[in-house]
């Protein structure tokens, strides 16, 4: 069965998984790149970054980031994480953060307001823009997946609206020795042994502790 999986989702030491005042010159927020300073010096993002690059670290970190695009058939993102355009979109010029060609390379379901058609980017992402709510997107997701995994992205508001629904099977979270003190907190609010999650098993990595939570089967 498709599972609906939270990977390489960077946070904190004191809870938060993006710094404030998102904004064009600050995708991550303000000190939110210091969460994926872990992800940076892999192998994965040279790659990712460089067509054709083999430089990049390949130890614990590069091995859970290679683990956290293996098998993904879909994702879903919240409407902050494809871009800094809030409300209704004025036009269609804003493509998301990563140039012509996403990271992607399968289908990527963003939730939002406001209706757009859908985009097709270079090396097989297609962006579809959900305006039904979280269920819908998973639905649609499920649906172009093919049987493998859906990963849902983030941001942090829309990693907490999946969790509060009990519709996330497990979050691999890249904890970060830091202390950013104010920004986008992944679980407040949120009681998760109530909601039927435990600590499976935690890794430690060469920049970050990877921490994996699962909801246990109903």
């Amino acid at each position: 069965m498709t599972r609906l999986l939270v990977r390489s989702f960077g946070v904190s030491l004191d809870g938060f998984a993006a710094g404030p005042d998102q904004s064009l010159e600050h995708p991550l927020g303000v000190r939110g790149p210091e969460l994926m300073n872990w992800f940076f010096p892999t192998r994965v993002w040279q790659q990712m970054q460089k067509t054709g690059e083999t430089n990049g670290e390949t130890g614990v970190d590069n091995e859970m980031a290679e683990q956290g695009f293996a098998e993904m058939g879909a994702w879903i993102l919240g409407r902050n994480m494809f871009g800094p355009v809030r409300g209704p979109w004025p036009d269609e010029s804003w493509k998301g953060w990563w140039g012509d060609e996403p990271p992607y390379h399968v289908p990527v379901f963003v939730l939002t307001h406001h209706a757009r058609a859908p985009l097709a980017m270079k090396g097989g992402t297609t962006f579809h823009f959900v305006t039904g709510g979280i269920h819908d997107a998973l639905a649609q997701a499920r649906a172009a997946a093919g049987g493998r995994d859906v990963r849902l992205g983030g941001g942090a508001a829309t990693v907490r609206e999946y969790l509060k629904a009990g519709l996330i099977d497990e979050l691999h979270l890249a904890v970060r020795p830091v202390l950013l003190g104010k920004g986008e907190p992944l679980f407040a609010g949120l009681d998760l042994p109530a909601l039927g999650y435990s600590c499976e098993r935690q890794v430690a990595g060469e920049r970050a502790t990877h921490v994996f939570l699962r909801r246990k089967a109903a």
